[in-house]
């Protein structure tokens, strides 16, 4: 196999293919430095310090469009999403959100009249903002309800009775939210932890920096790291019998020079095999309770396919990065990148990102 910056990878045929708002000063100081001293919300930075869950529910079906507007539901669908976290929004509220389109609208026209704003290629640079409210998608009973947020500009050269179109998208959501963590907020702060942006990076700078501005909260990069990766095959994976993956596809990056990226790909009915012989039995292992995943059953799936690439190639996985995942439900990036292909096994996901975000946060 020749080195190259970009090679794929197939075995044989037949086989696995290769600034918080308060009364104090220095309380406002405090949230905004991120730092991990004692929180204000009574938690230490030991919540934080958590690592994600050993034991998760293994994903089912569900159908989400019963409970959340489909016009809403397909613009989080199918479109590749870049994480960020968030702290809680102080004094945020569900039922201002027009008062905050509004308010929104108006903070990027001042900063773009104060030559901040970079224009937004083929839009006519006047924007108009909508939030709204994703009814639905919270599960738990403490998980705030998701707000998607889009920025709308007419093209360049567009007739003044030409609808505008959304030029930038995002949204906040909070997923089967840790309860000791939500729990533990004053009354007047709104977790939404997980904030999702597609678009100009100007523009979501303008957004986080009013979010930020408006809620004293504090924004921050959410990359998906290896063990959040492994998490996202085997869920993924495990939808095979009633969602078929068709193939598991995963981007490695091995030291060398210049660095070796391998596209390692696995047949889906393969990777099922894989994964069905690393599973402990659902009916032994749950007692009549729900069936669960366990962090050895992940890694176990995770070193078979490294033993399988190994004996074909000699190349040992483990001494490289895992970059990238994807089947036909989703995709993720180590940068933080994702993509939400199937709306029917979206919960599990965000249920996982929640999580992460929420062990990111410094506070």
């Amino acid at each position: 196999m020749e080195r190259h910056r970009n090679s794929v990878t197939e075995t044989p045929l037949n086989s696995v293919r290769v600034q918080r708002r308060s009364k104090s000063k220095s309380y406002r100081q405090s949230i905004r430095s991120c730092l991990g001293a004692a929180s204000r919300f009574g938690l230490t930075p030991a919540l934080t310090a958590r690592r994600l869950n050993t034991s998760r529910r293994a994903p089912k079906i569900h159908n989400i469009t019963e409970k959340v507007n489909p016009e809403q539901l397909a613009l989080l669908v199918k479109k590749e999403w870049q994480l960020s976290y968030v702290t809680p929004l102080y004094q945020f509220r569900h039922t201002q959100l027009k008062s905050y389109s509004h308010q929104l609208s108006a903070f990027i026209a001042a900063e773009k009249q104060q030559g901040l704003a970079v224009e937004v290629e083929g839009s006519n640079g006047n924007f108009k903002v909508s939030l709204s409210v994703v009814e639905g998608m919270a599960e738990a009973d403490d998980d705030a309800e998701t707000v998607l947020i889009q920025i709308f500009s007419r093209p360049q050269f567009a007739r003044q009775d030409e609808p505008q179109r959304a030029v930038w998208s995002g949204w906040l959501t909070c997923i089967n939210g840790s309860p000791e963590y939500l729990h533990s907020l004053p009354e007047d702060f709104t977790c939404l932890p997980l904030f999702f942006s597609s678009g100009a990076v100007a523009l979501t700078s303008l957004v986080q920096s009013w979010f930020q501005q408006t809620f004293d909260c504090c924004f921050g990069s959410l990359e998906i790291g290896y063990t959040s990766l492994q998490w996202l095959m085997a869920l993924w994976t495990n939808c095979n019998t009633e969602s078929a993956i068709q193939s598991l596809k995963m981007i490695w990056t091995l030291p060398a020079e210049p660095p070796l990226k391998i596209t390692y790909t696995v047949n889906g009915p393969d990777a099922w095999a894989l994964w069905s012989g690393v599973r402990k039995d659902p009916q032994e292992e749950s007692n009549g309770e729900e069936d669960t995943i366990d962090l050895d059953e992940v890694m176990h799936f995770m070193q078979g396919l490294k033993s399988h690439f190994y004996r074909h190639f000699k190349l040992d996985l483990a001494a490289g990065s895992l970059d990238q995942v994807s089947t036909a439900l989703g995709s993720a990036k180590c940068s933080g990148r994702i993509k939400i292909s199937n709306s029917k096994y979206m919960i599990s996901t965000l249920t996982l990102l929640t999580e992460c975000a929420l062990l990111k946060m410094p506070i």
